[in-house]
């Protein structure tokens, strides 16, 4: 929103105040209440916790964390996230080079099946070309934000000398996501064959890694998505907390953190569907003035990322 503003002017405020009020809205469904949706299923099929139990466990971890601040949010997924991300992929990696046959087969359905006219099958029945592509741009958004606008409210608190160098290291957080942790997963359910049993979301995942790593998979993806989801309810506090005190001013803050934390237990129980439209339908919402924004400023962009590699050639970088 501050971008906005700033690189555009007084006559595109709408779209910077459009922005802010869709990003403060969109943080109760992609980093709040699907997360603790996720969390409450994967416990429960995992661990037999009470969905109710996970969501009251999550709101008081996360308030907690909350209270200290973003310096306290900064150390808590600093902390998390690196061990996550490893043992979620040993995991995938694992089950990827026991079934090493299955890897060039599984590659080869997921890129025929996408431009399929008809279903593949199970959970997949009725899908067409313009299903997978409309989902798979949902869940691509919602699995690395690019093009959301949500990650730049992160990486504008970073201590850098350069917008370019920091955009940069921004980029490397999407190629981890998707290029690695995402398609990982997608070789693991394909492999399993889970892909047709109906299942979706956490279910979908846990059964995929049960079936080829027996008693350990299962784990790993609870582990995993409790870990992740955690640390996303964490920093998605920080994006709409922004986004909140732009429109409101610090008077927000507070109110605002008791509202997120309530969210919690209350998405952890909410109808699975119902949530992931919502969150589907803000992130679109939130997307448009960040992507219309993007493109108008983008030749100062490219202005200034020559100069930066430019300058990095010249000095024998």
């Amino acid at each position: 929103m501050y971008y906005i503003k700033l690189g555009l002017g007084e006559k595109w405020l709408w779209m910077a105040t459009a922005f802010a009020l869709f990003g403060f809205l969109a943080g109760f469904g992609i980093g709040n209440t699907v997360q603790a949706n996720s969390v409450a299923h994967a416990a429960l099929d995992a661990f037999g916790i009470p969905l109710w139990l996970s969501g009251v466990v999550m709101a008081v971890f996360a308030g907690v964390v909350l209270l200290g601040g973003i310096r306290r949010i900064a150390e808590v997924a600093s902390a998390l996230v690196p061990f996550m991300a490893i043992t979620y992929v040993l995991g995938g990696l694992a089950v990827i080079l026991t079934h090493l046959d299955q890897v060039g087969p599984a590659l080869w359905l997921i890129v025929t099946q996408a431009f399929s006219p008809t279903a593949a099958a199970g959970g997949f029945a009725g899908a067409t070309v313009a299903a997978a592509i409309q989902f798979g741009v949902a869940r691509g958004i919602f699995s690395n934000e690019a093009g959301l606008g949500s990650a730049p409210i992160a990486h504008a608190a970073a201590q850098s000398d350069d917008p370019v160098a920091q955009g940069t290291v921004a980029m490397i957080g999407t190629f981890i996501d998707t290029l690695v942790i995402c398609t990982i997963t997608g070789l693991v359910i394909v492999i399993s064959g889970a892909w047709t049993s109906g299942a979706t979301g956490a279910a979908l995942s846990t059964a995929a890694f049960e079936q080829t790593l027996p008693g350990l998979g299962s784990y790993v993806v609870a582990l995993g998505l409790i870990l992740f989801a955690y640390t996303t309810i964490l920093g998605w506090s920080v994006y709409s907390e922004r986004c909140g005190e732009y429109l409101f001013g610090e008077r927000v803050i507070t109110p605002f953190r008791i509202a997120w934390v309530l969210a919690i237990p209350v998405g952890a129980l909410a109808e699975l569907d119902f949530i992931w439209l919502v969150a589907d339908t803000l992130n679109a919402l939130m997307a448009i003035p960040n992507l219309v924004a993007l493109l108008l400023l983008s030749p100062v962009v490219f202005k200034v990322s020559r100069d930066y590699f430019d300058k990095r050639v010249a000095s024998g970088e």
